[in-house]
């Protein structure tokens, strides 16, 4: 999952290391224009719903806390 995961970032940053950054939010490396776009592919692409109160920088700050949620997302959508 976390290939797919890092494909779909990759795409709308692709000047951004996803594999190795730990402070996407805290750093500023993304903006809320690519947090948009991250959650509408991701919403997609799994089949998943992420709320508001999800948004917070502990499930965005890195690849493996966004595959973290997509994973809590997709399990409590069973």
């Amino acid at each position: 999952m976390i290939n797919r995961i890092n494909e779909i970032l990759t795409e709308i940053r692709p000047d951004v290391d996803f594999l190795n950054e730990k402070a996407l939010i805290d750093d500023g490396i993304l903006d809320s224009f690519d947090i948009v776009s991250i959650i509408s592919e991701l919403n997609d692409e799994y089949s998943i719903a992420i709320r508001v109160t999800e948004l917070g920088p502990a499930n965005f700050n890195s690849i493996e806390a966004i595959e973290s949620l997509v994973k809590r997302l997709k399990e409590s959508s069973k």
